[in-house]
């Protein structure tokens, strides 16, 4: 009979957090998968659990998910556990999932904390539509094209970062996203948890006097549906309006369907657009 694939969320900072269907599974086990077997040690010890660990990290996903899921095979339940949150999140737990589901073998993931959902709800930014980076890409080009990427989205953008980093990333996000508000979250669960609700602008200058201590979490507020119009009727300014009409009908539209299609670009009258096309048309 095959086993099973549990995916099992552990504390982010509070060891409170941990559910009691966590420490079922984690006991009940055959074999748990963590990220760092010295780290959750002193977990399964605080809890009084004994079941043997095999390391499963970023350096030996694929071969370790190859194991796993022969074990699995075999009829052993293993579970699988990161430093601190959610398996699968910003983490190799994706690979070993990918592996089992391939391979018809059962997956579940038994929910508990998550730092991006933590930050987020507490963040006082919207909460309706988010996007999740996590860390920003290392390799520049890369980098730099995920921050144009997010440049104009509209949802409430989560992403981590390491203190080290934190002023060298919020200065790259400034220069391109401009001084949008945003949340900075540290320590979270733990004594020290703070949500700091501001500017970009403002972050930077605490923390170019400051060195930022803990892990963090930032969520910024999206470009407003507003802004993105505005921006779009400032860039149609740099032609005239007759040139914006031969624009249109250039690619097909009638006069009338052209003239719309201006007037909203614009945010402007029809009427407006209809007395500029005819003054240009008499000259």
């Amino acid at each position: 009979m095959t086993g099973k694939l549990y995916l099992c969320a552990t504390p982010i900072g509070n060891l409170e957090d941990i559910t009691y269907r966590v420490l079922r599974i984690l006991k009940e086990a055959d074999l748990i998968g963590a990220e760092d077997t010295r780290h959750s040690i002193n977990l399964l010890n605080h809890f009084e659990i004994h079941t043997p660990m095999t390391s499963y990290h970023e350096y030996n996903k694929v071969e370790k998910a190859r194991y796993l899921v022969e074990e699995i095979k075999k009829g052993k339940n293993v579970a699988i556990i990161t430093d601190a949150g959610t398996p699968g999140i910003s983490d190799p737990g994706e690979e070993v999932v990918r592996q089992c589901l391939e391979a018809g073998i059962e997956v579940s993931s038994v929910p508990g904390p998550a730092a991006c959902i933590t930050a987020l709800t507490m963040s006082g930014q919207p909460t309706r539509r988010f996007a999740f980076e996590a860390f920003l890409p290392a390799d520049k080009k890369e980098r730099q094209w995920v921050l144009k990427e997010l440049k104009n989205e509209t949802r409430t953008m989560v992403l981590y970062e390491a203190p080290h980093h934190l002023l060298r990333t919020m200065k790259e996000l400034y220069e391109v996203l401009g001084n949008r508000e945003m949340t900075l979250c540290r320590e979270l669960t733990k004594i020290h948890e703070q949500a700091q609700k501001s500017t970009l602008k403002e972050l930077i200058a605490k923390y170019e006097k400051e060195d930022p201590r803990g892990e963090f979490v930032l969520v910024l507020r999206g470009k407003s549906f507003e802004e993105i119009e505005k921006e779009e009727q400032q860039s149609y300014e740099a032609m005239t309006i007759p040139e914006h009409m031969e624009m249109y009908l250039a690619q097909g539209m009638d006069k009338k369907e052209a003239m719309k299609k201006v007037a909203k670009d614009r945010g402007i009258s029809k009427r407006e657009v209809y007395a500029e096309v005819n003054i240009g048309e008499r000259g």
